[in-house]
């Protein structure tokens, strides 16, 4: 009895909000107005056949000079929260924490959600799910993941999990821009990032970007939408490129490669998934080879229809607000997110048990545990650097710093991911046949 009445419930509430989202006005509750919020604004007010207003916007400094009328802002959030003539609340804050209180706030209390804070997704999807299924209403955030293209919706309607071989993607503007310079203007990264703050492709403070936090909490989004995986994102391998040298990216070019932040998810043999996010190496012929300066890409491979690219801007105010605008109007219709791979299907499991083939420069052999490598094929001596060529376990990096400490430098080959690694110890040569003391 109890089921029934909450079946019942839930069918009017959605009903009922469907009817006011097909026939009214959408008024948005906004909070945040630096370059996403103020973009979503100026692109609104040009958006008039769309049926939607900023009716208030919530800011943490009302005495900041803004470009909108300053009857428009509050430093109240529950002047947006708990007003009953907004049935909207967009949200493009950077604080996490206090998103993810927006975003519950404002679920309990009957409204649609579109956000563009993949760190607090990231971070809270087994809340956000929960709520959703509790409150029956959409949380769309299309913006979070890579901007202009509107990769989510495609995962979620047009690929099914069983079919969807692989995913791979540069969803990280910032990095893309000074591997870019480094690689085809031969920029130092530290010249690079500088031109790229210079530009506004970077912050202040880079942590984010360079580091791959940014980039991974796009990642555990996306492999949810493509495989059902719900993971935190500390828990994906990952790295950025703060460690890339100059040297790394001429090595790659004498092996007519480039070097790319990519974030691949790929099934294996045993029905798992493998997913990280790492420098690679990548081929020229490669489609995300074409993906350059503050770009985004994705190559989605799949059963019957191959490999498809998805490519655009992946940050900036418009292309950001161009996403949050999509999932606005795309609430009209009352679209939602279905999950259908994490509650339709059986959701995929994340695996640690494979191989990678690794390219690491370094300083000093004393900082490389080569006994942690199934093998190295490859190695040179610099006067200032070295490098080594080989293959090892994923389990040998998951916690560990080596890789990333001492100025070392790893980055993967371009198909990084080795199963069959009985065949392949057949060609393995040792330290010893190497050289290597």
């Amino acid at each position: 009895m109890l089921l029934l009445y909450v079946i019942i419930v839930l069918f009017f509430t959605h009903t009922f909000y469907y009817l006011i989202m097909a026939h009214k006005q959408l008024n948005i509750g906004l909070f945040g107005f630096g370059v996403v919020g103020e973009g979503l604004y100026k692109v609104l007010n040009q958006t008039e056949s769309l049926k939607a207003k900023i009716v208030k916007v919530c800011i943490k400094h009302s005495n900041k000079k803004r470009n909108a009328p300053s009857s428009l802002f509050t430093t109240e959030k529950d002047e947006l929260l708990y007003d009953e003539n907004i049935n909207v609340i967009v949200e493009v804050i950077d604080n996490a924490d206090e998103a993810f209180e927006i975003v519950s706030t404002a679920l309990r209390n009957g409204k649609a959600v579109v956000s563009a804070s993949k760190k607090m997704i990231a971070e809270h999807l087994p809340e956000i799910l929960q709520l959703q299924q509790e409150s029956g209403l959409p949380f769309l955030y299309e913006a979070s993941a890579c901007a202009s293209i509107p990769v989510i919706r495609n995962l979620e309607e047009y690929y099914d999990n069983d079919l969807l071989h692989s995913i791979k993607a540069i969803v990280n503007g910032s990095t893309n821009f000074i591997l870019t310079k480094m690689f085809e203007e031969k920029l130092s990264f530290n010249d690079a990032l500088l031109l790229a703050q210079q530009l506004g492709f970077a912050e202040s403070n880079p942590k984010l970007d360079v580091e791959g936090f940014d980039a991974v909490n796009k990642w555990a989004i996306l492999i949810n939408h493509a495989y059902g995986i719900v993971e935190h994102p500390s828990n994906l391998l990952f790295n950025g490129i703060q460690n890339i040298q100059l040297g790394d990216a001429l090595v790659a070019k004498e092996k007519n490669f480039e070097v790319k932040l990519v974030a691949q998810a790929q099934k294996l043999k045993d029905g798992k998934v493998a997913a990280f996010v790492l420098p690679q190496f990548v081929k020229h012929d490669d489609h995300l080879a074409f993906v350059k300066n503050e770009y985004n890409g994705v190559v989605i491979e799949s059963g019957f229809a191959d490999k498809q690219f998805f490519y655009g801007k992946g940050a900036g105010s418009f292309p950001t607000a161009s996403a949050v605008l999509s999932d606005v109007a795309a609430l009209r219709y009352d679209y939602k997110y279905e999950y259908k791979k994490l509650y339709h299907h059986t959701p995929h499991e994340l695996s640690n048990d494979y191989f990678v083939k690794v390219y690491v420069s370094f300083e000093e052999w004393k900082h490389i545990p080569k006994d942690d490598f199934e093998w190295i094929e490859e190695w040179h001596a610099g006067e200032e650097r070295k490098y080594l060529m080989g293959c090892i376990h994923v389990k040998e990096l998951l916690g560990k710093i080596w890789w990333k400490a001492n100025n070392t430098s790893l980055i993967l080959a371009p198909e990084p991911i080795v199963e069959d690694i009985d065949i392949l110890r057949l060609k393995k040569r040792s330290l010893e046949l190497a050289g290597i003391e």
